[in-house]
């Protein structure tokens, strides 16, 4: 029998936890091996894009510079209800297609990291050392294992790690790309589209770019049996018409393709509290995409391990339920973790409930909008109109110059 493969951290799952989580520690010089199925990730409808917020967590990680040159970056995006664009304001998002990111990610990690093509079948922990059985019929022997893989509940059940349900299917995520008709391209360069009726249960639209694709993400609140999730399978168009009637107004008439459609139960894992063995990412606990936080619970978990707990943890012997549990009790994580799942029920209340305080509420938020975007072309009038001076200023200067001459 071959000897057993020695590693400090084994980290199972290779989705953008997982990679990143490979490419800081090996970075680190922490001996790191990282086991999935897929030697390059493939095509998953999950995060198409990062947010400013979560561009300024990857700059922690220490990857931003390679993955942001993978992305296509925004620069101003539109605004609209009711069929009207009430505001354009600055914008710093990045779209990609989730394996892109993922792919970009590993191409970082060091040659001296391990990946193994593979699944691990069984895992058995200790307060020492804790071992994984590969469907190769590798072993691996790690001071610690980090659970990254996601919705895969098999090893996690072995386990004895649970999962508390906070909210069945929650929310629904529909992706696409737009094409327009006719015409080359869209009047904007990305565009958020708000729900016009409560009934239709819609968080929102949004358009971005990848390369020269424009991609959509739209949230509902909807049962999958819903039939109007049944119609956006099969006739998107007119789906789409039925929902948002006045967004035809801004983008004419259009193609819509590849779409996919994948619902999202909150969820959070119970008796995870083990020696051996941290979970990140939605291993632990999931997010609503509609929320926008689920790459910042990502990045938030990987860069405080990688950064911070793991380095410390291996510095001294042993890795039991209390060492590991400093992770779970850190106030960032822990404070990252309320915001995402309040962000998420908040969201979803906003959406769809009828209450005289919730139309309020609504009604706030639609004219704090457009007061900001009519401020906004306000000032832009303003610095265009102080150019213009300048400009015929500088337009004569040479004649006047000339004359005095």
């Amino acid at each position: 029998m071959p000897d057993m493969r020695k590693t400090d951290v084994a980290i199972v799952g290779g989705g953008l936890a997982g990679s990143t989580a490979a490419a800081m520690l090996g970075r680190a010089g922490i001996r790191a091996v990282l086991i999935d199925p897929h030697p390059t990730y493939p095509p998953d409808f999950r995060c198409e894009k990062l947010d400013a917020s979560q561009v300024a967590l990857l700059h922690k990680t220490g990857l931003a510079g390679p993955v942001l040159r993978a992305a296509t970056v925004d620069d101003e995006i539109s605004v609209a209800r009711f069929g009207r664009l009430i505001d354009r304001r600055p914008n710093a998002q990045c779209g990609f297609s989730y394996d892109t990111l993922v792919n970009a990610v590993r191409a970082e990690i060091p040659p001296e990291s391990t990946f193994i093509p593979a699944k691990v079948t069984a895992i058995a922990t200790s307060p020492d050392r804790q071992t994984l059985a590969l469907s190769t019929g590798e072993s691996i022997t790690a001071r610690l294992v980090m659970l990254t893989n996601g919705l895969n509940l098999a090893l996690r059940h072995q386990l004895g790690i649970g999962r508390e349900l906070l909210s069945a299917c929650h929310s629904v995520s529909i992706g696409f790309n737009l094409a327009p008709v006719g015409r080359r391209s869209f009047d904007f360069r990305a565009l958020t589209y708000f729900p016009e009726r409560v009934a239709d249960r819609m968080a929102y639209l949004t358009l971005f770019p990848i390369g020269p694709i424009m991609r959509a993400n739209l949230f509902v609140y909807r049962d999958m049996q819903d039939a109007w999730l049944r119609q956006m399978k099969t006739a998107p168009r007119e789906a789409l018409q039925a929902l948002m009637p006045g967004l035809r107004k801004l983008i004419g008439e259009t193609d819509v393709s590849d779409v996919k459609i994948r619902p999202v139960d909150l969820v959070v894992s119970t008796g995870y509290r083990q020696a051996g063995i941290v979970l990140a990412g939605d291993a632990f606990a999931t997010s609503c995409p509609a929320a926008g936080t689920g790459c910042n619970k990502v990045l938030t978990d990987v860069e405080l391990l990688c950064n911070h707990h793991i380095p410390r943890w291996l510095a001294s012997d042993g890795m039991g339920a209390d060492k590991v549990a400093g992770f779970y009790d850190d106030p960032v994580k822990v404070a990252c973790e309320a915001f995402s799942r309040d962000k998420a029920l908040f969201l979803r209340t906003l959406s769809i409930e009828t209450g005289a305080l919730w139309q309020a509420r609504r009604l706030m938020r639609f004219v704090g909008g457009a007061g900001l975007g009519a401020v906004r072309k306000v000032r832009a009038r303003i610095r265009t109109a102080s150019r213009e001076p300048a400009s015929a200023a500088a337009d004569a200067a040479p004649g006047l110059t000339h004359w005095k001459q």
